[in-house]
C-alpha cells in the first residue's frame, strides 16, 4: 500500500478524485472549494480590527480552516512518511536548459540553487520569491479566487468569471514560463 501511495497517481485516478470534491462539498452543506479564502478567515479570526473586509462571521467558514489544515498536514505526511528515496527525475532537455542558468542541484522537488535563504538576497531570488509571492496574492485577490476555486469549483458550476479567470491563469503561466522566466533566471 505504501509503495502505491509513493508513486505518482495517474491522471485518471487523481483527476476524478479532485473533481468529486465539488459535488461532495455541495451536498454536505453548499460549500465551495477554494484555498485562498482561508487566509481571509484566518485574518478575520486573529485580527480584531475594524477593517471592513474582515468584518463578517468567519465562524460559518471555519470548515475551510480545517480543510486547509488537512492539506498542510497531508503535505507534511507525504513529504516525510511517503517520500520516495529515488532521486527526482528531470527531463534531460530541461536539465540542459537549467544548467545554462546555473541550476544544477536536483536533489529535491524545489531547486535549492534558486530557493534558499541566501538566494533571497539576490535579484533573482527576490524577484522569484518576494515579487512573485506578492503577484500571486494580488492576482488571487483581483481575480476573486485562486486556481482551485475558479478552475475546479467555478468551472464545474459553469461560472463565466471562472472560465475567464482560468484562461488568464493559463495564459499568464505560459507567458511567464516561456517568455519572462528565462530573463529572471539569467540574473
Amino acid at each position: 500500500m505504501v509503495e502505491w501511495l509513493q508513486k505518482p497517481w495517474p491522471w485518471y485516478v487523481a483527476g476524478p478524485l479532485i473533481g468529486l470534491m465539488v459535488p461532495v462539498l455541495l451536498l454536505i452543506g453548499n460549500k465551495t472549494l477554494g484555498i485562498s479564502s482561508s487566509l481571509r478567515h484566518i485574518c478575520a479570526a486573529c485580527l480584531p480590527s475594524k477593517i471592513p473586509f474582515f468584518q463578517y462571521d468567519w465562524k460559518k467558514e471555519s470548515w475551510n480552516l480545517f480543510f486547509v489544515t488537512g492539506v498542510l498536514l497531508g503535505g507534511y505526511i507525504a513529504a516525510t512518511a511517503l517520500a520516495s528515496p529515488a532521486p527526482v527525475q528531470v527531463n534531460e532537455k530541461l536539465l540542459t536548459e537549467l544548467q545554462q542558468y546555473g541550476i544544477t542541484n536536483h536533489d529535491s522537488l524545489i531547486p535549492t540553487d534558486v530557493f534558499n535563504w541566501p538566494a533571497l538576497l539576490t535579484a533573482r531570488g527576490f524577484i522569484l520569491m518576494i515579487v512573485g509571492g506578492f503577484l500571486v496574492g494580488f492576482g488571487t485577490r483581483y481575480a476573486g479566487g485562486c486556481t482551485s476555486g475558479h478552475s475546479i469549483m467555478g468551472l464545474s458550476n459553469l461560472q463565466w468569471s471562472s472560465l475567464v479567470a482560468t484562461c488568464c491563469f493559463m495564459a499568464g503561466g505560459f507567458i511567464m514560463a516561456n517568455l519572462i522566466m528565462p530573463f529572471i533566471l539569467k540574473l
